[in-house]
């Protein structure tokens, strides 16, 4: 087995620190890659202090990695050493089950297995994230950065970035459509430059008028301050898609009065308790109330060359793992803009 080293955490209550771990050796169809970079999602901190209810200890996160193959097996014919590859939050499915056919492992009828917090097809326990030195996947399951892409800011992409693609695709978000946002952090970011450069009329929901500015920077035509009932009003019944990239309690009323008839609104930020649905509103316009996660590996990869021909990759504050904990409280603050890249350099330190 290969020897990694990482950051862990121990509990649902202590920093992350150190930790030494094993890997599956390079079996004939995979891809070893040593890890560069290694986004900082709020998934990983859901995961590391147990909130979603399934975590295993240690547990090491992360699953927006970019880095270098250094090893192949003999099967491999996608990828040789040198090579600039991502891995997002899969690393295996059941390959057989229609949403795998159709290329939507994430929704795998068996279970897809995540980068972290699944288990271990080969030598068991659970899986181990891109906080980490290194990482052994399956040849399938990599994907392939385009060329020229700075990889910090691009690493992101894996999560927050295909998060958001794939709704925008999927509800076909373009010319001619008028898309909300509502949140400008991690994935909302990510959710304004996507929309705008796919040509949908691009609205940015906030509660801090200090980021009407960012806002429009990022793409958005108009900025809502969703406090301001007047401001929300103006678009009463306009919308033909509402992406909700929050991951905080909060009231979801008043944006499905902003949707057209027939109109959609999809979450895609997982709140760590249920949140309060009102019916009439739906009912009376037919609109619809979705959610998506992520996006299959096709659809990644067209997501990274998508995004490569338009110049989009993240906007970040690159950070040593030594500040990983750190991260973690000022992303609970909203204290970045907009997504922590870890330089796993840092971890030779």
């Amino acid at each position: 087995m290969l020897t990694c080293t990482g950051f862990a955490a121990a509990s649902a209550t202590t920093p992350l620190a150190p930790f030494t771990f094993n890997r599956r050796d390079v079996g004939a169809d995979d891809v070893q890659i040593e890890i560069l970079y290694c986004g900082v999602c709020h998934s990983d901190l859901h995961f590391a202090r147990n909130e979603w209810h399934y975590t295993v200890y240690p547990a090491v996160p992360g699953h927006e990695i970019v880095g270098r193959v250094t090893s192949v097996g003999a099967g491999v014919s996608k990828y040789k050493v040198g090579d600039h590859v991502g891995v997002g939050c899969l690393v295996d499915s059941c390959g057989t089950c229609p949403s795998c056919a159709e290329g939507l492992e994430q929704y795998c009828d068996t279970g897809a297995v995540g980068t972290y917090g699944g288990t271990e097809p080969v030598i068991g326990g659970p899986t181990h994230g891109g906080y980490s030195s290194s990482i052994v996947v399956d040849q399938s399951f990599v994907l392939r950065m385009p060329e020229g892409m700075d990889l910090a800011s691009s690493a992101p992409l894996l999560c927050a970035g295909i998060t958001l693609y794939s709704p925008l695709r999927h509800w076909g978000a373009g010319p001619g459509k008028k898309v909300g946002i509502i949140g400008l952090g991690g994935l909302g970011h990510m959710g304004v430059k996507l929309s705008h450069a796919m040509g949908a009329q691009t609205v940015l929901f906030t509660t801090s008028p200090g980021k009407v500015d960012d806002g429009k920077r990022l793409g958005a035509e108009e900025v809502v301050i969703s406090k301001d009932a007047a401001q929300m009003s103006a678009h009463t019944e306009s919308f033909d898609l509402i992406i909700d990239t929050v991951s905080a309690s909060h009231d979801l009323t008043p944006y499905f009065n902003l949707l057209k008839r027939e109109g959609t609104m999809v979450q895609v930020g997982a709140p760590e308790h249920p949140l309060p649905i009102a019916v009439f509103p739906l009912i009376m316009k037919r609109r619809n109330f979705a959610g998506s996660m992520i996006g299959g590996i096709p659809e990644t990869q067209e997501m990274l060359d998508f995004c490569a021909a338009h110049g989009i990759t993240a906007d970040v504050e690159i950070i040593p793992i030594q500040k990983i904990n750190e991260a973690y409280e000022r992303m609970l603050q909203s204290d970045v803009k907009y997504r922590f890249s870890i330089d796993m350099a840092s971890l030779k330190a």
